[in-house]
């Protein structure tokens, strides 16, 4: 059995790792916006992955400022996905991280829980910011699967930007 201590510095020690990574994320500058060719790219990478695992996956890639530059959807998604894609991209971009950090920092609880007052925080995985030289030119959301398949999609493509 952990004795109180070592868990309690355990959790200290995640949460300054957490925070560092926040931290430098957020100095992570805007860019210019992503532009419709380098958007339709990426969600074609993302709806590739999907059909390459059976997944019905909506994909919505935004600009900076989280408005809308491209969307797409698969034949037979669920009709809440359209939205939740959207609104996955407009919180990575909005709080330049993944929406897997903002799950992750409500699932610390404690302070973490606050997340669930800010506006137009979504803490579900499947959102990532797109950075193209060293800026943040736009995010990628995606929905339609489990939380972690959303994220792998939506990993592929930012992975793929250049």
């Amino acid at each position: 059995m952990l004795s109180p201590s070592y868990v309690i510095g355990l959790s200290t020690f995640a949460f300054v790792l957490s925070a560092a990574a926040a931290i430098a994320q957020l100095a992570v500058p805007y860019g210019a916006s992503i532009n419709l060719e380098t958007a339709k790219k990426a969600a074609a990478v993302a709806l590739a992955e999907a059909r390459k695992n059976g997944w019905t996956m909506a994909v919505a890639v935004v600009d900076p400022a989280g408005d809308l530059v491209y969307f797409e959807k698969m034949d037979a998604t669920q009709a809440a996905s359209v939205a939740i894609a959207v609104d996955k991209a407009r919180s990575a971009a909005r709080f330049k991280r993944p929406t897997k950090a903002l799950q992750d920092t409500l699932a610390a609880g404690g302070e973490g829980l606050r997340i669930l007052a800010l506006q137009g925080a979504v803490p579900v995985e499947g959102g990532a910011p797109i950075q193209m030289a060293g800026t943040i030119v736009g995010a990628i959301g995606v929905s339609g699967g489990t939380s972690p398949q959303d994220g792998q999609c939506a990993n592929a493509a930012v992975a793929s930007v250049k």
